[in-house]
C-alpha cells in the first residue's frame, strides 16, 4: 500500500473511530453529548461561488501568495505589517471534494506572528488552472473564488 493510500485509510478509520466514540458516549452519558460533525465527502459542500462572509479576505490572501508565486513548499512566508503567513504544501484531496485530476496546494488566509496556532481558514489553488477555492472551516465545505 502506498503513503497516500495509507494515510487515506488512517483517515476513514479516524472518521469511523471520532463516530464511534461519540455512539458510546451518548449510549453511556445520554442525549446530552453532541456527536462531532465529520468532514467526510457526506458532509462536505462545494459552492460554484464565494457568498459567505470573510471571502474578500480569501481574496486578498489569494492575491498575496499570487505574488509570492503560490510557493509550493510547507512552512512560514514573510507577510506584511511584520506578520507571516503559513503555507501548508500540497492538499491531496483525499475525500474527492474538490475536481478530480488536479494538484492542489493549501494555504493559510489570515496572517499572524509565525509560529502562532493555525486557524481554520484555508484556499486551495490548483496551480495549473490558477482555480481557487476558500474553506472557512478546514476543509468541510468550499466556495469557488
Amino acid at each position: 500500500m502506498s503513503p497516500l493510500a495509507t494515510l487515506g485509510a488512517i483517515r476513514r478509520h479516524t472518521t469511523t473511530l471520532t463516530l464511534l466514540f461519540a455512539m458510546v458516549a451518548a449510549a453511556l452519558v445520554g442525549p446530552s453529548v453532541v456527536a462531532p460533525r465529520l468532514t467526510d465527502s457526506a458532509s462536505a459542500a462545494v459552492y460554484g461561488s464565494c457568498t459567505v462572509s470573510r471571502c474578500a479576505d480569501a481574496r486578498t490572501a489569494r492575491s498575496g501568495w499570487s505574488a509570492k508565486g503560490f510557493p509550493t513548499s510547507r512552512g512560514w512566508y514573510s507577510w506584511s505589517g511584520g506578520l507571516a503567513n503559513f503555507a501548508g504544501g500540497r492538499f491531496y484531496n483525499y475525500e474527492g471534494q474538490l475536481p478530480a485530476n488536479a494538484t492542489y496546494y493549501e494555504y493559510d488566509v489570515y496572517p499572524r506572528t509565525q509560529g502562532a496556532a493555525r486557524d481554520a481558514y484555508r484556499i486551495v489553488v490548483n496551480r495549473s488552472t490558477g482555480v481557487t477555492w476558500f474553506s472557512p472551516n478546514h476543509y468541510t465545505d468550499f466556495y469557488r473564488l
